[in-house]
């Protein structure tokens, strides 16, 4: 039987490209379903309609404008939304997202796109996180852990590019993003996110 909360919980993993994001929000997931807590896996983008999309313009390089690829993602965002994490969040569940709105900031913002234009667009469609886990690393170091990936699989790699990307990620503030060294043994990194995850959810179990 699940562990019971008072309120649903949304918990986002940020970073560029081989940043460990993804791995470290299956370990998280792992974990919390160990300790039977009702959660889900989710990602952007999604396999939804637009998700679906948006994974086959991005095979072909420049294939759309910078503008057109956000206009796709907020669509995706608002599906992915109102389908997938409102719901989840309303029958008290805790979702854990592998990306969101702050990637579409990062990676649209870095190509010039008005960065509080994309905060303010995304912020009227999406829910505001419990908890945002943005692992840094340099790009040379994510780079090299998805150089045996697929060409296909490649999403906006350049070196210079994830420079940028990485610094917006690094100017974000809130009180619940927080910043972690990507660079660190993977067990390291879980066992803090788990400790944080834990304390905050501790205060909402339903008893």
């Amino acid at each position: 039987m699940s562990k019971k909360l008072e309120k649903g919980i949304l918990i986002v993993f940020e970073g560029i490209d081989g940043c460990g994001k993804s791995t470290q929000a299956k370990l998280l997931f792992e974990k919390l379903r160990s300790l039977k807590f009702d959660c889900i896996l989710l990602k952007e983008p999604s396999s939804g309609k637009w998700g679906k999309k948006i994974k086959k313009l991005s095979l072909f390089e420049n294939s759309i404008s910078p503008e057109e690829e956000l206009e796709l993602f907020v669509k995706d965002r608002e599906e992915n939304t109102r389908e997938n994490i409102k719901p989840a969040l309303q029958e008290k569940r805790i979702v854990i997202l592998d990306r969101y709105y702050f990637s579409t900031i990062a990676y649209q913002g870095a190509k010039g796109i008005n960065l509080k234009y994309i905060e303010n667009l995304n912020k009227s469609i999406a829910i505001e996180p419990d908890i945002v886990f943005i692992l840094d690393v340099e790009p040379s170091v994510g780079l090299s852990r998805i150089e045996n990936r697929k060409k296909k699989e490649k999403l906006f790699e350049r070196e210079d590019y994830l420079n940028k990307v990485r610094r917006i990620y690094n100017s974000l503030k809130g009180k619940n993003i927080i910043k972690m060294d990507g660079s660190q043994k993977i067990d390291k990194i879980r066992e803090k996110i788990e400790e944080i995850v834990l304390k905050y959810i501790e205060k909402y179990i339903d008893n």
